[in-house]
């Protein structure tokens, strides 16, 4: 009816609880909270966040592959060369180690100190026919870079496929 469209104001009958119970639109917005609720529930929403706040660090990664072989560099700011540890077996790369940044600062009647922790690892899958002996890894201005070389004599697999029409 043409009163249920009316401000609520109006609508002085009816009781507030009986209202929202019967609206269509106040059952929508409650499915709707219930189900976005559900969906963020099971998400850790950490990898969303700088890692100020969390005590996580999460580095940013960028792997670049061609017919030479395979280089990743990953971004390790504000670190030293003596936090990080570089690993290497057959089907990845891990890098690892633990970010630590304290600041003090004192002035007339104050002391503010200030330390933030984040451990990371990060593991990156490697393609097959790489030199597992060719390797070299160098840190300059926060910037980890691994060069991994491809073996000699090693093709990519993989083959091309012609598509036909009709």
């Amino acid at each position: 009816m043409i009163r249920n469209l009316l401000p609520t104001v109006w609508r002085r009958i009816e009781s507030p609880l009986r209202r929202a119970e019967e609206n269509p639109f106040f059952a929508l917005h409650r499915e709707m909270n219930r189900m976005f609720d559900d969906v963020f529930r099971g998400l850790d929403l950490s990898l969303f966040d700088s890692g100020r706040n969390t005590g996580t660090f999460i580095p940013s990664i960028d792997i670049r592959e061609d017919e030479k072989g395979v280089v990743v560099k990953a971004e390790l700011p504000e670190m030293d060369e003596r936090d990080i540890e570089v690993n290497l077996a057959d089907n990845g790369l891990t890098i690892q180690g633990e970010k630590k940044d304290e600041k003090e600062e004192k002035g007339k009647g104050y002391w503010h100190r200030e330390a933030s922790y984040g451990a990371f690892c990060r593991f990156i899958p490697l393609p097959e026919g790489l030199d597992m002996e060719k390797v070299n890894a160098r840190f300059k201005n926060g910037v980890l870079t691994v060069t991994l070389a491809r073996q000699e004599g090693a093709k990519e697999k993989g083959k091309k496929i012609s598509i036909k029409t009709g």
